[in-house]
């Protein structure tokens, strides 16, 4: 490569110069295995909150978001315009355009509040819906939330080639040559940020998929969290399978878990149906494993550090000692102490094998009762070892000692009442026509969602990890019908706990909506358009709906969750804001204008503790001390002494802003705040929230 660079640099021609060092750099960086895919045009996003100014880059609605002008002159309604691919001037009116960003162009997010529900006023307790386009949202949530959350449950669309999702602002189909590429870029781009949000400690993605994309969505996860636990699962959700031309039945699709830190699949109470064979008693017991090793790397040959000798006395009731790995040719000459027989691993073919474990760790095993001795045979004798996971059921109490064997083995009669299932779920409340699109139905009166996941395996995948984190903070940012945050409250009203859930959608229409809608003269940004959107047609009327315990008709809704018995008609005592990701105009916020509308993301920023505060003045305070959202805000710092008193007043207050260009001043102000969450906010908000920049 320094050889290659030599050469270019004498080239004469700069820019030819430059162009093929350019070129030679990005041949560099390709990738030389794994997964390589196309790497597309950075997604546009359409600003349609933002006004059109001269010079701003705008699209046409009805065009492709990535077909780019530049805005030249504006008389009235109407607006001259440069096409950057043409240089082509054009006329058009302002409604039929829209003001654009680009991929690595600052914008500044904002959240509008469009609704809320309220069914338990006295808890502080507030789940999140954002509709937005969820790469900026991501983009938003890492400002807020990076390296908070716990569990990141998603569903993306499984890219079957149906119109069921867009890229660039356009629905890709089954004819759509790089479908597959644009797919994985467009989940490369949203998993990178996804990454900076999960707790690195202690925390799980959660993600569906089926044959479609499974493949390549493994690569890609085993690519960007190299770190990571991550197995693959596989779950029935349409028993009675869905047809398939000259092929099998579809009746299952995938979930990857990707576990990172001290993550840990919990062990839960479980119906039998979640046992493979709930015949099988004995996987209800305390499981002993034969300590020869079986399976794979069986010879000596292959692990020769655990062939040793284990000297057992010969009435074969206890262990007395454990010899050095022996690495000689006649095992013979090992002498066995008095009164002693030595046990070797041999294996049933008389071929040498190896043991499981250490000479060390099996002596340290022994002292506890963890390694059980069987009978004499022709090649020694069968002992068996407990496993770290037998051993832990143990130590935590999941199973009681009642004595111990004659070899000093324990012996517990406990049958399990928690278990950790394998990787083949079958269970029927998991069934995606019975408790997700009929469940759905009965609550929205008619089918307007495709395909919604059953309620119960959502609130299974989650509650592997959430069940010992009552106050975990769950994302999905696909959320769709939404599932999610419907799983999180049951999960909360079974165990009194306090998760909070923040879910992202989009307000797409379906690609037949779409046509109709624009035939009739309307646009995402109208009213008639926006209605029959995923998110205020769907996910909120749901999220109302289960919250306060009936049907978009008020009609109370009928029978009882699965499991837990609770009538849905109770709903659920939880509390739930409805915001849309709205992106400011920068001339405004540099002029300090619209704290108002930042306010919503200082809430989250702080928890989302209470109802979300409202500015009803356009004037802008001194101080915000807000005691029910545990959270303050110091506007003016000349105010600061009775920013303070007020703080003293309310010590339950966690987190503080203050708004100052003075790191130094900052830094000495937050000096009597240790405990609390404080955040410096420059006096231009410009450089507080601008997104989108890949900072």
């Amino acid at each position: 490569m320094a050889l290659l660079q030599d050469l270019i640099q004498q080239i004469d021609d700069p820019v030819l110069r430059e162009r093929i060092m350019q070129e030679t750099d990005k041949l560099v960086k390709q990738k030389k295995f794994g997964l390589v895919f196309e790497e597309h045009l950075p997604e546009c996003t359409p600003l349609y909150d933002v006004p059109i100014r001269v010079g701003c880059k705008v699209a046409l609605k009805t065009g492709y978001v990535s077909d780019i002008y530049t805005v030249l002159k504006i008389d009235g309604d109407t607006v001259l315009c440069d096409r950057r691919e043409t240089h082509e001037q054009k006329t058009f009116q302002m409604s039929d355009i829209v003001a654009v960003a680009e991929f690595g162009e600052p914008i500044y997010p904002t959240l509008k509040p469009l609704d809320f529900v309220e069914n338990a006023p006295d808890s502080d307790l507030w789940h999140t819906l954002i509709e937005a386009d969820n790469y900026h949202a991501l983009q938003l949530l890492e400002y807020l939330y990076a390296e908070k959350v716990d569990c990141i449950y998603i569903d993306p669309p499984y890219n079957t080639g149906a119109k069921d999702w867009k890229y660039n602002n356009d629905y890709v189909d089954e004819s759509d040559t790089y479908r597959h590429s644009k797919w994985l870029s467009m989940m490369q781009k949203r998993l990178k940020i996804a990454k900076k949000l999960l707790n690195p400690k202690d925390s799980v993605l959660i993600v569906t998929i089926d044959e479609k994309e499974y493949l390549h969505l493994g690569c890609l996860l085993e690519e960007f969290f190299p770190e990571g636990s991550i197995q693959m699962i596989s779950s029935v959700i349409n028993p009675a399978g869905v047809s398939r031309n000259g092929a099998f039945a579809r009746v299952d699709e995938y979930i990857y878990f990707v576990q990172l830190g001290n993550s840990e699949v919990r062990r839960l109470e479980l119906s039998d149906e979640w046992r493979l064979r709930p015949e099988d008693k004995r996987a209800l017991r305390l499981r002993w494993n034969t300590l020869i090793r079986t399976g794979t790397n069986v010879l000596r040959s292959e692990r020769p550090n655990l062939f040793y000798p284990i000297f057992v006395y010969k009435d074969g009731h206890a262990i007395h000692s454990v010899g050095e790995p022996y690495y000689g040719e006649n095992r013979d000459e090992i002498l066995a102490p008095d009164g002693t027989i030595a046990i070797w691993p041999i294996r049933s073919n008389g071929e040498e094998g190896n043991w499981q474990i250490s000479n060390g760790n099996l002596l340290n095993l022994a002292t506890k009762g963890y390694i059980h001795l069987g009978r004499f045979t022709d090649r020694g004798m069968a002992i068996s070892y407990l496993k770290k996971g037998e051993i832990q059921k143990i130590e935590s109490g999941s199973f009681v000692i009642d004595g111990y064997a004659e070899d000093g083995s324990v012996i517990s009669n406990t049958e399990a009442s928690a278990l950790i299932p394998g990787t083949q779920w079958r269970i029927s409340s998991h069934d995606a026509t019975l408790n997700g699109t009929k469940l759905l139905q009965s609550i929205l009166g008619e089918k307007r969602f495709s395909f919604p996941k059953s309620l119960y395996a959502v609130h299974d995948a989650i509650r592997f990890f959430a069940a010992n984190k009552p106050n975990a903070l769950i994302v999905d940012f696909f959320a769709g019908s939404g599932t999610t945050l419907h799983a999180v409250n049951l999960l909360n009203a079974e165990d009194g706990g306090h998760r909070r859930c923040i879910m992202v959608t989009n307000n797409e229409v379906s690609a037949n909506e779409a046509k109709s809608l624009r035939a009739q003269g309307f646009y995402p940004d109208d009213e008639e358009w926006g209605k029959l959107g995923i998110a205020r047609y769907v996910t909120w009327p749901r999220t109302v709906c289960s919250i306060e315990g009936h049907d978009v008709n008020n009609k109370p809704l009928g029978g009882k969750y699965i499991g837990s018995d609770l009538p849905m008609s109770d709903g659920f005592k939880a509390n739930a804001a409805f915001f849309k990701l709205n992106f400011l105009d920068k001339t405004s916020v540099a002029l300090g204008r619209q704290f108002k509308e930042l306010l919503p993301v200082l809430w989250m920023k702080g928890g989302a503790i209470g109802k979300c505060p409202v500015l009803e003045s356009e004037e802008l305070p001194d101080m915000l001390v807000l005691p029910k959202n545990k959270m303050a805000v110091l506007i003016d710092e000349i105010f600061y002494p009775e920013f303070e008193q007020q703080l003293a007043q309310h010590p339950k207050i966690q987190t503080v802003f203050i708004v100052t260009d003075s790191e130094t001043a900052y830094r000495e102000m937050i000096r009597a705040y240790e405990g609390k969450d404080c955040y410096q906010l420059y006096r231009d908000y410009l450089d507080n929230f601008r997104i989108n920049t890949g900072r």
